[in-house]
């Protein structure tokens, strides 16, 4: 810590949004290190801003402060690493901007859904209710997929269940990745003791998995689509010749 970076308590508590007496609570809790002490004050640093936004960012996830005192124990210290891992690891895979839209948009789009139709994309995670007849669409992409479908004359009802099997077998393709992630990567460096300076690699990894992972769904389905397809219309094809 240099003279440069040194703040006091009331400074700290100021740069992280948090009171005084939270600070000290942490601190006695023995989540927080002991502050540099020169005269009779105590002055803190990056490392303390660095354990304290930790301590907020996974009490807002909920956990509680034993199961973050063990994390933070069993790190070494390594806060900035953890902090950095965690933020990497909460970034959304892919990033889209939610739409608004009315029931009478929704309607005029899809046609009048009753009320099944409408729970199960609700439950699809298609649109989330926000009262007051008014819709939250997560993926737009998704939503205009779902769209053009309808335009192609596919019922809704059958749109629906497309989407219901392409959502669980998603769902599926994600457990791989993960679990080719853990088996792979994170047990192994967990196994070794969480080496400080193994952090950046582990985080390089997790983030490389993201491009990685959609490259490699885009390229097992295009090319499963060229062979559902050609099976698909060539039995379709022999059938028409054997009733020509």
């Amino acid at each position: 810590m240099t003279d440069a970076t040194r703040i006091t308590i009331d400074e700290l508590a100021q740069r992280v949004g948090m009171t005084v007496r939270n600070i000290r609570a942490h601190q006695s809790r023995g989540l927080l290190p002991a502050p540099e002490i020169k005269g009779r004050t105590g002055f803190y640093g990056p490392e303390h801003v660095a354990r304290l936004e930790l301590i907020s960012e996974m009490q807002a996830d909920g956990f509680n402060l034993q199961a973050i005192k063990r994390l933070v124990g069993a790190s070494d210290g390594a806060v900035e690493q953890i902090l950095g891992f965690r933020r990497a690891l909460m970034t959304p895979f892919g990033e889209e901007e939610p739409e608004l839209v009315t029931q009478e948009e929704l309607e005029e789009r899809w046609g009048r859904l009753d009320t099944k139709l409408l729970r199960k994309a609700e439950k699809l995670e298609l649109v989330r209710p926000l009262g007051e007849g008014r819709y939250e669409i997560p993926s737009p992409t998704l939503y205009r997929a779902g769209e053009q479908v309808l335009a192609l004359g596919v019922s809704p009802q059958t749109a629906l269940s497309v989407a219901e099997s392409i959502k669980r077998r998603s769902e599926a393709i994600a457990e791989s990745f993960v679990e080719l992630f853990l088996q792979g990567v994170w047990k192994p460096f967990v196994e070794a003791g969480s080496p400080e300076d193994e952090w950046p690699r582990v985080r390089d990894a997790l983030e490389r998995l993201r491009p990685l992972a959609s490259e490699a769904v885009v390229a097992s389905f295009q090319r499963a689509m060229t062979e559902a397809v050609e099976e698909a219309f060539g039995k379709e094809l022999e059938r028409s010749r054997s009733r020509a």
